[in-house]
């Protein structure tokens, strides 16, 4: 009987372990069925967010939802990693991706007692239910988990698994990765860990927000302290250890980014680029993108605009509160309901709102939105006189109380440990600074601040140049045998067709008779640039402005287009400098200097500018050198046109810094071959109009240009050109110093409003002139003075000073720079006297 039992209880288990077996092998290949292959995972790409930087590798910005910065096995601490065995699987390199003995364990723990557990799961089945699967909680899914991860632990070894799972874990606070985590606690690299920091870390990712540190601080301490207890249970720490780590305190707080500096513009414009090349991917695939700009440079160009936007406002007097929250004669409002208001509004480069408690004659109390209470001296509104509009101000206020009232909302700023009253700025301004020998952008400021507004002037803003354009002009002039010595009038012009008449003027209105073409440049001649306009030919000048950049779509066809009434964009102005600048060569402005993976530093793409090559043999520019004389210009054929180009065909050409460029992904780290950009005007000319926008700044024996303020820089070889618009609606400055080339732009963006005047006009010279200068102080530190080497067509002649012509005397005579034959061969008429003397001494006129 006995037998027949046994042998009855053999066959029945016998069949349930061969139905096990069975249902096993179905249940097996009906849950791999449509599993993934795991062998993708050697050459996983973690998600990492895209990161621009300077060309020296500071951080600009970050893009990307999940901060990881992914590491290599031996780049991660043991300490860590025993931290993370002793707290998710202790039996890692035991088992074969998954742990029976484990999963029985947990299931006992969890059953006799509550508190924390080890959980079921193998760290390799958490790496593939992260990689792989949901995080539904069903039995398919753990299947699923449990295939996948014997199936990892085939081919992959045991520290590929733990690097992928310590770089792809979510610690909290939007950090994933042990690096990440890392830095976001603790403001360090993982090397750098303290034993009670990895034991913090380890024990989050079970419970990423309950137990985030600067959330739930006791929470995490109670987490990290059961971690170190688990360390030492399985003997990765000795007593010792353990005591002196269990009583440190968290010591945690939240660390941003790292960012080395703010330059908002430019990091949108690689993120648009990149985000056009990738799509969402460009977020997630770890890409850093290098840009062509320095921190010196960007801080500088930074400061420059915001510093003279401020002080523009403050000349053009306050627009009073921004808003009334309470008057004099009523309740004011409590600490709460100010704090809410307040916590509406954010701040703007150091613009931030405040409201005001108190007002008297000598100061005022205001509370600023971290509840801190502060006060305002006299000295810190004095300049508040009421702004009436553009071309008037109000009295300047001789008290505190004049200005501010309690109740009211304002916006204030800190200058040296002082706060001083403020106001958000409504005009704005642009820079745009470049290497005139290969493009290279070296700074770009669009805007006052990028979160007021995120409209890059500098690359879509297309402004009137005003007399930033008259350097184009002349040099076309010079293709047309005038040269820098021939004689323009500088007489008033009236020209009437039908009943309308143009009558363009100098500003300021004064004439001086015949003037050398220099001169002219220098001093900002409006009417002999009309008249050198005329000489050339409208059709022939403005083709001629298509050599340096400019797109034909924005040149007018008319005489105004001397005046500068043709639209461009900053950054095309400073790239049509850069061809003066550079000995007539046509330079591609770039901002991408290269591309490359996170996770393996493989360059995806190099930038391969187009550069001016100076000792290239090069098809030479034909000139047409005709000499050319003051008769020749005034008897020239007014070819007055009317064609204005269309306002919706005009290009701002952004995307030229950002071209359409082929990704390359294998390692593109290889010599790159030169490529030589077009040469698109005579050297010889380049030459002599680089010289004569030098004339701008350092003016003649008698005269003064109308850049002088670029003096103070100290330096031989710089030069460059105002510009004023119509009524004061733009004003430019664009110049250069050795091989950088900057361009700076101030106006509205509502083309009706005009800069105006307070003491003085604002224009060309005294606005924007000055944000040049404070930039180029910085951009042209440790930059060697660069002495041109004159052109073998180029000869140095001695002429007149007054005529132009050769001289009769030494006296009022300077060099002048002529192309070979273009050079005077007559005399300057000797002047006589007019008077004579009889022989009692009196004297009297011959005519």
């Amino acid at each position: 009987m006995l037998v027949r039992v046994i042998k009855f209880f053999l066959k029945f288990f016998a069949g349930c372990l061969l139905c096990g077996l069975v249902i096993g092998i179905a249940g097996y290949a009906y849950y791999s069925k449509d599993l993934p292959d795991v062998a993708t995972l050697k050459d996983v790409q973690l998600q990492t967010p895209l990161q621009v930087l300077s060309k020296d590798g500071e951080l600009i910005a970050i893009f990307g939802e999940r901060r990881r910065t992914p590491l290599k096995y031996d780049e991660i601490p043991k300490t860590v990693i025993n931290a993370v065995i002793a707290t998710e699987d202790s039996r890692f390199y035991e088992h074969f991706g998954i742990d029976p003995i484990g999963i029985i364990r947990a299931m006992y723990i969890g059953l006799k007692q509550k508190g924390f557990s080890q959980g079921g799961s193998t760290i390799t089945q958490q790496v593939a239910k992260n990689f792989f699967l949901t995080s539904e909680k069903s039995i398919s899914r753990k299947v699923k988990e449990m295939i996948l991860a014997i199936r990892m632990e085939k081919e992959l070894s045991k520290d590929e698994i733990m690097a992928l799972y310590l770089n792809m874990i979510n610690f909290g606070s939007r950090a994933y990765g042990v690096a990440a985590a890392s830095y976001t606690f603790f403001g360090k690299t993982p090397d750098q860990l303290t034993l009670d920091e990895a034991a913090l870390l380890a024990g989050l990712p079970n419970a990423p927000s309950a137990y985030n540190p600067i959330s739930h601080p006791n929470k995490a301490l109670t987490r990290r302290n059961w971690v170190l207890g688990r360390m030492l249970d399985q003997s990765y720490i000795t007593q010792a250890e353990y005591n002196e780590a269990i009583k440190k305190p968290l010591n945690v707080s939240y660390h941003s980014p790292q960012i080395a500096f703010s330059a908002p513009y430019i990091a949108e414009m690689a993120r648009q680029f990149m985000f056009e090349k990738f799509g969402e991917k460009a977020y997630t695939d770890g890409y850093k993108v290098y840009t062509t700009i320095s921190k010196q440079d960007q801080i500088a160009a930074t400061e420059s605009i915001q510093k003279s936007i401020i002080d523009y406002d403050k000349r053009h007097g306050y627009r009073g509160a921004n808003k009334i929250l309470w008057k004099e004669n009523e309740t004011a409002w409590d600490d709460a309901k100010i704090l809410e208001t307040l916590n509406k509004y954010t701040c703007y480069s150091g613009i931030c709102p405040a409201v005001v408690l108190k007002s008297t004659d000598k100061q005022a109390s205001i509370v600023l939105t971290d509840n801190s209470h502060v006060e305002i001296l006299f000295d810190g509104m004095k300049w508040a006189r009421p702004f009436i509009n553009d071309n008037k101000q109000g009295a300047y206020p001789h008290k505190v109380s004049d200005v501010l009232k309690v109740g009211q909302l304002i916006w204030v700023r800190k200058v040296n440990d002082l706060w001083e009253l403020s106001q958000l700025p409504t005009v704005n301004a642009a820079l745009v600074s470049l290497d005139s020998e290969n493009g290279a952008i070296k700074a770009i400021v669009g805007g006052f601040d990028f979160n007021l507004s995120k409209f890059n002037r500098a690359t879509q803003a297309l402004r009137q140049l005003g007399s930033n354009i008259k350097p184009f002009i002349y040099t076309a002039t010079l293709e047309h045998g005038l040269t820098m010595a021939t004689l323009l009038n500088d007489a008033p012009i009236v020209r009437t067709t039908g009943s309308t008449t143009w009558k363009p003027k100098n500003s300021p209105p004064q004439y001086a008779g015949p003037l050398r073409l220099r001169i002219g440049l220098g001093m900002s001649k409006n009417v002999m640039m009309v008249r050198a306009l005329r000489a050339v030919g409208i059709d022939y000048a403005a083709t001629y402005l298509e050599r340096f950049g400019f797109p034909k779509e924005n040149i007018s066809h008319n005489e105004s287009l001397a005046l500068g009434s043709a639209s461009f964009t900053p950054l095309q102005v400073a790239r049509a400098y850069s061809v003066i600048v550079n000995g007539g060569y046509l330079i591609t402005p770039y901002l991408i200097e290269k591309i490359e993976y996170t996770s393996d530093k493989s360059i995806i793409y190099q930038h391969q500018p187009v550069i001016a090559c100076h000792d290239c043999q090069d098809d030479l520019i034909i000139t047409d050198s005709t000499p050319q004389t003051n008769n020749d210009v005034e008897n020239a054929t007014n070819e007055s046109g009317s064609e204005e180009p269309e306002q919706a065909n005009l290009k701002a050409d952004d995307n030229i810094i950002i071209p359409d460029i082929e990704i390359n992904h294998e390692n593109n780290n290889k010599p790159i071959t030169p490529i030589y950009a077009p040469h698109t005007l005579s050297s010889d000319i380049a030459f002599i109009m680089k010289d004569g926008l030098r004339s701008t700044v350092f003016g003649g024996s008698d005269w003064q240009g109308t850049a002088w303020r670029v003096k103070a820089l100290g330096r031989r070889d710089v030069g460059g050109k105002t510009g004023t618009t119509n009524a004061s609606k733009d004003v430019w400055f664009s110049g250069f110093g050795a091989n950088i080339v900057t361009t700076v732009w101030m106006g509205f963006d509502d083309h009706r409003r005009e800069l105006g005047k307070t003491f003085r006009a604002e224009g060309g010279a005294n606005t924007a002139n000055p944000i040049w200068v404070d930039y180029m102080k910085e951009a042209l530190k440790d930059v060697p003075v660069v002495t041109d080497v004159q052109p073998e067509n180029v000869i140095s002649v001695t002429i007149d000073q007054k005529t132009g012509l050769l001289p009769q005397s030494g006296a009022n005579t300077m060099t002048e720079y002529f192309i070979k034959g273009t050079e005077p061969t007559r005399y300057a008429t000797k002047e006589v006297g007019t008077e004579t003397t009889d022989s009692d001494g009196n004297i009297s006129e011959l005519f």
